[in-house]
């Protein structure tokens, strides 16, 4: 799908059939035929526009001629096989040439319907190193927001693992663990391609848009930190979670033994008493009391030492 933008004079963004000086072009999951198309109409290097299309990219910032391609993770939503939400990255592609700008993805990103909604304050799709800068802002909060859902879930789920220990709630803190994994990594790549940028001037930028990318870098810098704070605090609750569920066993077992002893004393008395030999009190007339008060008392002696040792 190939969606082109142009900011007019008054500064309302209408969508244009023709890729014109000034514009924005937006390809979701494009297809080779289009992916052609955009490559002859802007003589654009083919491995610029395959590259971003590529889940396993990593984050990068390449020249070529007139030509610039950024390419930087963005977070998103999916669902695993246990139907638990998990949060992913994939690349996006922002190629700057001298007549219009270029973003690349294989899937669409909610990141960028305030650009197409026309949200953004002071945002020209003619202005392309100030566009490519808000976009990265708008994609750091995305991260940040992520974050706090995330940190809400691991909330919730601690809750319902105080009440009943269920592999549902375990699979949710797995799921969110793999997500702060694809964080970490995706956002510390993020940072190097972002410390490029305000080194090595790739972009020609005022002063405002300086001040822009080190908000980004501070935002980035925020979410990194996040990302290994909470991080940190799940492998510890994974760990004390699975530390008292060996619990929860171990005193179940002990319960079980405890029960299964105290039981056993009676059985042997019976045992002993249903022989077919002389016993003692085999013909007295309370015979089966005895036996009875026998078997009791051996029961309720043990369970009364279970109990002060807190077995059960």
């Amino acid at each position: 799908m190939i969606e082109i933008f142009k900011t007019m004079e008054n500064r309302e963004l209408i969508t244009v059939d023709e890729i014109v000086k000034g514009s924005w072009v937006n390809m979701i999951a494009p297809t080779e035929a289009e992916i052609n198309e955009v490559c002859v109409k802007l003589q654009l290097p083919m491995d610029f526009m395959k590259d971003p299309l590529d889940d396993e990219e990593r984050p990068r910032i390449e020249r070529e001629d007139d030509h610039l391609l950024l390419i930087v993770d963005y977070p998103y939503m999916t669902h695993d096989e246990a139907g638990s939400r998990i949060y992913e990255t994939i690349p996006i592609g922002m190629i700057f040439t001298p007549d219009c700008f270029v973003t690349i993805s294989l899937k669409d990103t909610p990141i960028l319907a305030n650009f197409k909604n026309n949200k953004i304050k002071q945002f020209y799709t003619n202005k392309k190193t100030r566009f490519a800068l808000q976009l990265l802002f708008e994609i750091s909060l995305y991260y940040l927001r992520y974050l706090k859902q995330i940190n809400k879930m691991t909330t919730e789920s601690e809750r319902e693992l105080h009440q009943s220990m269920k592999n549902k709630e375990l699979y949710t803190f797995l799921a969110l663990e793999k997500s702060l994994v694809y964080f970490t990594t995706s956002l510390k790549s993020n940072k190097v391609v972002l410390d490029k940028i305000l080194r090595f001037n790739y972009l020609k930028m005022y002063e405002e848009d300086k001040e822009l990318l080190e908000d980004v870098i501070i935002e980035t810098n925020q979410a990194i930190e996040m990302t290994e704070v909470y991080t940190s605090i799940l492998n510890g609750m994974m760990d004390a979670f699975a530390s008292i569920i060996s619990n929860n066993v171990n005193n179940a077992m002990k319960f079980l033994t405890s029960v299964t002893i105290i039981l056993t004393l009676p059985t042997m008395v019976a045992s002993f008493f249903g022989m077919n030999v002389d016993l003692p009190f085999s013909h007295n007339q309370h015979a089966f009391m005895f036996t009875l008060m026998i078997a009791l008392g051996l029961a309720g002696t043990v369970a009364f030492i279970f109990w002060k040792k807190k077995y059960f």
